[in-house]
């Protein structure tokens, strides 16, 4: 044989079996959330994870170059993500010094009157998340700001906290700030604006109707009396120390007509970012390039003496982004090899003969996401894990991978705050000091499924992979 043909022989491994696919997937899952379960965060296990995909490609006879390949091609598709999340981080920070933050907070507090307290609380605790792309940080803050203005008025503390949950986790699903808005795309393998142009088709009615019923609860519940001291305090801290004006807000509109203007994520990003760093120069007195330098790799460090406005204006900064990138680099290297040995593809021609129509593969992506939701208790991996394995069945089924991503957000990222033992309940209790009873009362995580499952069957708001829309007929 000569050398070339000698070249031409490659030994591939073998397609796995079923039962070793799901062998695999399963010891995947046990590791992961056993690890979790020990408090050693998300990149530990999903790296275990992605030992033990690499070493079920060994016995199936890949070499580890072909291992490596897939890791790389993996981690080359999460690269606009990264790119996206170090943007993002840098972002927060200059908004936070530049007095956008704290200007959507000191104009959305001065609108609170006992008689709409439940709508403005939902509409403010939207907005901080949507500005700064953190749940945890707007429930730590605002959050627990609004809990004692609820507790002046006489409001059942779980039903002010449902209100706020719904609040906070509105921004993490829909800001493109927020890291679970750019790893659902990236995991379904379609842009950041797609993305957010296909959940607005759910989050968009179900906001609608989280603000008549918070607004019909709150004239029930209101009533004189009330102290606002706490809010007081931080509309004072905030006028005492920025320069609060319509100017500060330049930075977010910018944002918001680029993405209209569907100018790429990255480009749009960081034009944004270039805007924030001039605004805070010319807006807020004694900000200069250093400061501004600063505040985009470290992150903004509030200094008003005042504690609870201090813990809501720290934070942002590149540094901050840097577990989540190295959970999309570990995530994605995972997904890689996995697809390079065969094993998720396996697992979908398997769920394929079961799924014959879009709407079922709709919902069995929602009953997957929601059973890993209930097992790990953590909505990165709901997001991940469903994500990888159902991109290649959508695509068999040419529907157009923003629908995923959609479903991985209603989902996923919705579904852990009402669960009892999910890592977001689990913190949102102990910030806000309440009991699972608050549940009921957070309806944004209920009502968005409901629309995606009335979608999956009316072909309302589901696409094609060229962008058109679906029929009724075809689901």
């Amino acid at each position: 044989m000569s050398d070339q043909k000698q070249a031409e022989v490659v030994v591939k491994g073998r397609e796995p079996k079923v039962w070793e696919a799901l062998g695999t997937l399963g010891l995947m899952m046990v590791v992961i959330i056993a690890t979790m379960k020990l408090g050693v965060g998300m990149q530990t296990p999903l790296l275990l994870g992605a030992i033990i995909a690499a070493i079920a490609a060994l016995l199936l006879g890949y070499k580890w170059k072909d291992i490596e390949t897939g890791l790389l091609s993996g981690i080359s598709n999460g690269m606009v993500c990264i790119v996206i999340l170090i943007l993002v981080g840098a972002i927060i920070g200059l908004w936070l010094l530049g007095g956008t933050v704290p200007t959507l907070i000191y104009y959305g507090l001065k609108f609170v009157t006992p008689s709409i307290f439940l709508p403005v609380t939902f509409v403010l605790c939207c907005i901080t998340s949507l500005a700064t792309g953190t749940s945890f940080g707007t429930l730590a803050t605002v959050g627990l700001a609004m809990m004692g203005v609820g507790l002046g008025l006489g409001i059942p503390p779980v039903v002010t906290a449902g209100c706020i949950a719904s609040g906070s986790f509105f921004g993490d699903k829909m800001s493109p700030l927020s890291d679970t808005t750019n790893v659902a795309p990236a995991m379904a393998g379609t842009t950041v604006y797609e993305h957010i142009d296909s959940m607005l088709w759910t989050t968009v009615p179900a906001t609608i109707i989280c603000l008549i019923v918070y607004g019909i609860m709150g004239l029930g519940y209101a009533k004189g009396g009330a102290d606002f001291q706490t809010v007081n305090t931080i509309v004072t801290t905030i006028g005492k120390n920025f320069n609060v004006s319509l100017l500060t807000l330049v930075p977010p509109l910018v944002v918001i007509v680029l993405s209209i203007a569907r100018i790429p994520a990255m480009i749009g990003l960081a034009v944004s970012a270039v805007v924030s760093a001039f605004f805070a120069i010319i807006t807020q007195s004694g900000v200069g390039i250093k400061a501004v330098v600063g505040a985009s790799m470290s992150g903004y460090v509030g200094k008003t003496g005042v504690d609870m406005v201090d813990k809501i204006l720290t934070r942002g900064g590149i540094n901050m982004m840097a577990g989540t990138i190295m959970l999309v680099i570990i995530a994605t290297a995972m997904g890689g090899i996995l697809e390079k040995s065969c094993v998720l593809k396996v697992l979908v021609d398997l769920l394929m003969k079961f799924i014959k129509r879009p709407r079922e593969l709709i919902l069995a992506t929602l009953a997957s996401i929601y059973m890993t939701d209930l097992i790990s208790g953590n909505m990165m991996l709901a997001i991940i894990l469903p994500g990888r394995t159902f991109k290649p069945a959508y695509e068999k089924m040419n529907i157009h991978p923003k629908v995923l991503s959609r479903t991985l957000e209603d989902a996923g990222t919705l579904g852990t705050v009402i669960i009892p033992w999910g890592t977001a309940a689990i913190y949102l209790m102990g910030v806000l000091s309440v009991g699972p009873g608050y549940i009921p009362y957070t309806f944004l995580s209920f009502l968005c499924p409901i629309f995606a499952i009335i979608y999956a069957f009316t072909g309302i708001g589901v696409w094609k992979t060229d962008g058109t829309k679906m029929k009724m007929s075809e689901m």
